[in-house]
C-alpha cells in the first residue's frame, strides 16, 4: 500500500533573477514524524519553507497535504490547511502582551446568544464585520487549555518586549497551536537559545511529536538534529541530495552531504606565546537602566596579542552589557577601559572603533546591519567615511564596490543576486557573513566576537573557526563571547566564567572539563577569580 504522507512537495523551483535557489526539490513528511531539513546556509532551505507558507509562489512544482493536490498563494492559504511556521527572526509585536500576539490576526469574538433572535442576529453580524469586540475571556480559556496540554507556562498578560527570547519562542508555539496547526515548521528555532533552553525546546517538540504533530525542522546543529528527528533530507546549493532515516546514518556523513566534502570539525590550535596587553578592563561595574540593580559587578581582566579570552556563561549573567561597555553601546557605571594603553572608556562608539576596535555584535539586526542597505552599503558601514570610500560629502561607489565584491568572494556572502542585493533578504547566515567579513578586514587590534558562529553551517562554523585563529596567529587580540562549551574549549587560551555579573572562575582550556565549566555556569561553585591563583595570568 502507498504511503500518504502529511505533506509531499515534488519537483519544487524558484529562481530569484538569475539565480536558481530552489532546482526541482523533493520534500517528503510523514504523519507524526520530524523530518530535519539540512543544508549550508544559502541552500534553499528557508526559501523551500517560505513556499509552503505562502510567502512566496514556486515557478514549478507541486505540493500535496495527505496525497491531494493544494494551492497555497499565501499564509491564510497555509493556515487554512492548519500549516504554521516559526520564523528564525520572530513575528511578534514588541508593544502588544503576550495573549494579543497569540490571537491576532484569528481573535475570538463576542457573540451575544442571550439577547432575542433579531439583536442577537444583527449584533454578531455588525461586530464580525464592523465593530470586532474580542471576547478576551473565552480566548484566555482556549490559550490555557494548550499552555497546560503542552507545557508551555507563559504569563499571558506580559509584552513582548519584556519577555526572554525563550517565552517569546514559546508565543509563536501556542500561535501554530492556537490555530490547530497540524504541521509545524521550526526555521532555525534554537539559534539564540541558550544550552538548558535548546534542551527545553528539543522535549517540546517530542511532546508535540507524541500529539501527532508533523514538524519540519531546519536546524545547523547536528546534535539536535540528531536527538529528536525521524529523518533527515538535505539540499546543497539548491538541489536536493538525500533523505535518509536518522537511525542509520551518522553526523559526519550529513556533514559531508550538506557541504559536499568531508569536515574536519574544529581546526588544531598552535601553541603561541602571547605579546604585550592590548585589552585591559578594571572594575567595571554597570547598572540596570531600569532596576539600577548591577548587572555588572567590579569585573577586571586582560586580552593580549595573540590570545582568545573567552568570557563564557549562560546568557543573561553579565557577558552582554560588558561588551556593551567596552564597545561603547552602553554607559558604565564606574571602572577603566584601556585599549593599547589608551584609556577609551568614555570615547564614543565612532571613537572607540578608530582607536583600534572591531565587534561582531550578537544582535546582528540591531547592531550588526542595516537591513535596508545593501550588501556593498553593508560593508563599509563602519568606515564608509574613510578617503577610500568616500571624498567630501559623496561616496566612491566604485571602491565600495571593489571591495564589497572581494568581501563577497571570500567569505562565500551568497545572495540571489549581486553585492545591489538588500540585506534582508538574505539568510540569517549570509547576513552573519557580511558582519564577520567587514570587521576582520577592518585589520584593528581588538576584535571582540559575540557569537560569532550562531545561525552558520557546519562548513561555515569550520572556516570561522579558522578565521579566529588565523587573526590569533596574525597577533591579535581576541574577546570571544560563546555558549558553546565546545566552541570555548576548542578556541580559547583563557576562559572566563561569568555567573551574576561577576567573573567567579578563570580556567585553562586543556585543564577544565565541561562538567566544571557547567557548575561554574550554574553556580554551583562561585569563587573569584583571584582565588583560583595557578590559572591566574597577569
Amino acid at each position: 500500500m502507498k504511503e500518504v504522507y502529511a505533506i509531499e512537495m515534488l519537483g519544487i523551483t524558484k529562481k530569484f533573477g538569475n539565480i536558481l535557489a530552489n532546482d526541482h526539490i523533493d520534500i517528503r513528511l510523514k504523519k507524526g514524524h520530524i523530518l530535519a531539513l539540512c543544508g549550508e546556509n544559502g541552500a534553499g532551505k528557508s526559501t523551500i519553507m517560505s513556499i509552503l507558507f505562502g510567502l512566496i509562489e514556486p515557478d514549478e512544482g507541486v505540493i500535496k497535504k495527505e496525497g491531494k493536490v493544494v494551492h497555497i498563494t499565501n499564509p491564510n492559504d497555509a493556515t487554512r490547511l492548519n500549516i504554521g511556521m516559526v520564523h528564525q527572526h520572530f513575528k511578534l509585536v514588541d508593544t502588544f502582551t503576550v495573549l494579543q500576539n497569540i490571537i491576532l490576526g484569528d481573535e475570538t469574538l463576542k457573540e451575544f446568544n442571550d439577547n432575542p433572535n433579531f439583536f442577537k442576529k444583527t449584533f454578531n453580524y455588525l461586530n464580525k464585520h464592523l465593530f470586532k469586540i474580542v471576547d478576551y475571556k473565552k480566548a484566555r480559556e482556549e490559550v490555557n487549555k494548550i499552555i497546560n496540554q503542552y507545557d508551555l507556562q507563559v504569563d499571558l498578560d506580559q509584552k513582548i518586549e519584556d519577555i526572554s527570547v525563550e517565552t517569546q519562542q514559546k508565543v509563536e508555539i501556542i500561535k501554530m497551536l492556537y490555530r490547530q496547526n497540524d504541521i509545524l515548521i521550526f526555521d532555525e528555532p534554537t539559534a539564540v537559545l541558550t544550552e538548558q533552553e535548546i534542551q527545553d525546546f528539543l522535549q517540546i517538540l517530542r511532546n508535540l511529536k507524541k500529539e501527532g504533530k508533523s514538524i519540519i525542522f531546519i536546524s545547523h546543529k547536528l546534535n539536535e538534529v540528531f536527538d529528536v528527528s525521524d529523518e533527515i533530507t538535505v539540499i546543497r546549493k539548491g538541489q536536493y541530495i538525500d533523505t535518509l532515516k536518522t537511525s542509520e546514518t551518522t553526523k559526519e556523513d550529513i556533514s559531508a552531504l550538506m557541504v559536499g566534502r568531508k569536515v574536519n570539525g574544529f581546526a588544531i590550535k598552535t601553541q603561541i606565546q602571547p605579546e604585550e596587553e592590548v585589552l585591559r578592563v578594571e572594575h567595571l561595574t554597570m547598572l540596570d537602566p531600569i532596576s539600577k540593580k548591577k548587572v555588572v559587578n567590579d569585573i577586571s581582566f586582560n586580552v593580549r596579542k595573540g590570545e582568545i579570552v573567552t568570557l563564557a556563561g549562560i546568557d543573561g549573567n553579565g557577558q552582554q552589557e560588558v561588551i556593551y561597555g567596552i564597545t561603547g553601546i552602553k554607559k558604565i557605571q564606574s571602572g577603566n577601559i584601556t585599549l593599547g594603553g589608551k584609556d577609551i572608556s568614555t570615547l564614543s562608539i565612532r571613537e572607540k572603533i578608530k582607536s583600534g576596535i572591531s565587534h561582531i555584535p550578537e544582535d546582528r539586526h540591531k547592531h550588526g546591519l542595516v537591513l535596508d542597505y545593501s550588501i556593498y552599503e553593508n560593508s563599509v558601514l563602519d568606515r564608509y567615511y574613510e578617503n577610500q570610500f568616500s571624498k567630501y560629502l559623496f561616496l566612491n561607489d566604485k571602491s565600495i564596490k571593489q571591495y564589497g565584491d572581494a568581501l563577497i568572494e571570500k567569505y562565500d556572502v551568497r545572495s540571489s543576486g549581486d553585492g545591489h542585493t538588500i540585506v534582508r533578504g538574505l539568510s540569517g547566515g549570509n547576513q552573519q557573513k557580511i558582519i564577520i567579513g567587514r570587521e576582520i578586514e577592518r585589520n584593528q587590534d581588538l576584535l571582540i566576537a559575540v557569537q560569532p558562529t550562531r545561525g552558520l553551517d557546519i562548513g561555515a562554523i569550520e572556516g570561522i573557526h579558522n578565521l579566529l585563529l588565523k587573526q590569533r596567529e596574525n597577533k591579535k587580540a581576541i574577546l570571544l563571547v560563546s555558549l558553546e562549551l565546545d566552541q570555548v574549549l576548542a578556541l580559547s587560551d583563557r576562559i572566563l566564567l561569568m555567573y551574576e555579573g561577576e567573573i567567579v572562575g578563570e580556567f585553562l582550556p586543556q585543564e577544565v572539563s565541561k562538567e566544571k565549566l557547567g557548575l561554574y555556569m550554574s553556580g554551583a561553585k562561585k569563587d573569584k577569580v583571584n582565588a583560583i591563583k595557578e590559572n591566574k595570568h597577569e
